[in-house]
């Protein structure tokens, strides 16, 4: 069953966040993860969502997706957006189609 991390990102420092924009990509496609939205243009329907941009990835399942954020190759890059802005990340279930139809 899918799997997706939800990524909620305020950027204090957008300059100092470009390493990371560098350095994380590869290694979520490494680990088997696809970008859903990289925090393109968005409009707000309802709420106060601030200067808030979502990033998404879908994983095959949940495992994959924790193997890529515990791994030690993420979690040096992770160093690189410190200071940067203020993350919330939550990864959720997906549905399999099967349970739809």
């Amino acid at each position: 069953m899918p799997a997706y991390l939800v990524i909620e990102a305020v950027l204090t420092d957008p300059a100092a966040f470009v390493p990371y924009t560098k350095a994380v990509p590869p290694l979520v496609a490494k680990f088997g993860g696809q970008y859903i939205s990289l925090a393109g243009s968005s409009e707000v329907l309802e709420g106060d969502w601030g200067a808030t941009k979502v990033v998404l990835h879908r994983w095959p399942n949940m495992q994959a997706a924790r193997d890529f954020w515990y791994s030690d190759e993420y979690q040096e890059a992770i160093k690189l957006r410190e200071g940067t802005g203020t993350f919330r990340v939550m990864l959720v279930d997906g549905l399999n189609q099967e349970t739809l139809e």
